[in-house]
């Protein structure tokens, strides 16, 4: 029988761990020897099929193209997990290290990356095993924010913010008209609200680009 979440937590597992991408990371095929170690008879995880594309990745369908010109679309991953009769999905968004992966730079690789540290992150949430090395990034994670300098701010990233909000209600089955409604405004508002973040973008390089003579 598995031990408590209590008694898994205070495992030590920072011996097992790398450092990747500038964050702690525990090695999947390990987290699965120190469950068996500690009681779990049956550990596995496989990847959960998009049903739409056959696939394991998951993506929204509005394209979101960032200062750069470099475009993706939201992509996720999920995988379930099974420790004996517990029987969940963990899903989260692919990334590489805290940066979301990008249409150039999407690879199998980078998809099984996500995958695995999605095991471990799910095993931590759900058995406490290794839970303090998450715990310890998000408080970085946290601290950095809090941190962050002005000058990395980009407002892209809050439009980006603000579409995926927008798709997330449109996939819920509201249309255009009807969010627009429920933000007292019309579509075409909408559509201007989108449109001033290059407004301000290009505001800024302007700004920057005056002669002090």
């Amino acid at each position: 029988m598995l031990k408590s979440y209590d008694e898994l937590r205070k495992i030590d597992v920072s011996e097992w761990t790398d450092k990747r991408d500038g964050a702690d990371y525990l090695n999947w095929a390990k987290v699965i020897d120190l469950l068996h170690e500690n009681g779990a008879n049956t550990v596995y995880f496989e990847p959960v099929v998009n049903p739409s594309t056959g696939s394991s990745l998951f993506m929204t369908e509005q394209v979101f193209t960032d200062s750069k010109d470099n475009t993706n679309r939201v992509y996720e991953t999920a995988v379930k997990i099974v420790i004996d009769d517990l029987e969940f999905i963990q899903r989260g968004p692919v990334t590489n290290g805290a940066n979301p992966v990008k249409d150039n730079s999407m690879t199998q690789q980078r998809l099984w990356n996500c995958q695995t540290r999605l095991f471990v992150k799910g095993v931590a949430i759900r058995t406490g095993l290794g839970f303090n090395l998450w715990l310890k990034e998000e408080e970085q994670n946290e601290k950095e924010n809090f941190e962050d300098d002005l000058n990395k701010h980009d407002i892209f990233k809050i439009k980006e913010r603000c579409q995926i909000i927008y798709t997330s209600k449109l996939k819920l089955g509201l249309t255009t008209k009807e969010i627009a409604q429920k933000l007292n405004k019309t579509e075409d508002e909408v559509k201007a609200l989108f449109s001033y973040f290059d407004t301000l973008s290009n505001f800024e390089k302007e700004l920057s680009n005056i002669d002090i003579k």
